[in-house]
């Protein structure tokens, strides 16, 4: 089995294991704070370690009864162009129900709500540096209704055919992590029921 074989041994686990010593905060950001951790090495050294703190997001593949998922069109000024993604958002705190967030995202973003919800996976954006977790959700039973996104949020709704959507993100045309992953988790999900 494939999964038998990425698991490894107890003991090289601990033996490549960091030990958090610890934190202080160095920007309290409205989005992600900035730390330094000090840690212990496997080989008993230490290391300071930058990490962006994430209090989580949610994202959601809404598939519609034709097959096609709902996608939104926004403007990222980090990567300074338009981007194609599933709807997202984080969570309102850390505390805050993946399944909730992912609701209220889908609902704001494109006035839709779903009867029917399956998690995929949870996603580690960027564990090199950030502690971001996506929780991943496939959403169908679609029913329309307002959209009504945050005030500083300009989306345009899209919708896209499955198989063409999972086209693009193999031609490179999608290029958003958590979009990406999870459009090519629901087409083998939904292959497989």
């Amino acid at each position: 089995m494939i999964h038998q074989a990425l698991s490894t041994a107890p003991e090289l686990d601990r033996s490549l294991s960091e030990k958090l010593l610890d934190k202080e905060v160095v920007f309290p950001g409205k989005i992600i704070r900035l730390e330094h951790w000090h840690v212990s090495l496997p080989n008993g050294e230490t290391a300071l370690r930058e990490v962006a703190v994430h209090p989580g997001a949610a994202a959601v593949v809404a598939l519609d009864e034709e097959g096609c998922v709902l996608m939104v069109r926004q403007h990222r000024i980090a990567v300074d162009r338009l981007t194609w993604e599933i709807p997202a958002g984080k969570l309102d705190s850390p505390d805050e129900s993946p399944l909730v967030c992912a609701q209220r995202e889908l609902s704001e973003e494109t006035g839709y709500t779903a009867q029917t919800w399956r998690k995929l996976t949870c996603l580690e954006t960027t564990p090199g540096f950030c502690n971001e977790r996506i929780h991943i959700y496939l959403a169908t039973g679609l029913s329309k209704g307002a959209s009504h996104p945050d005030e500083d949020e300009f989306v345009a709704l899209t919708r896209l055919p499955l198989s063409e959507a999972v086209d693009c993100v193999m031609d490179g045309t999608f290029r958003d992590g958590k979009t990406c992953l999870a459009l090519l988790m629901a087409q083998k999900a939904l292959a497989l029921i």
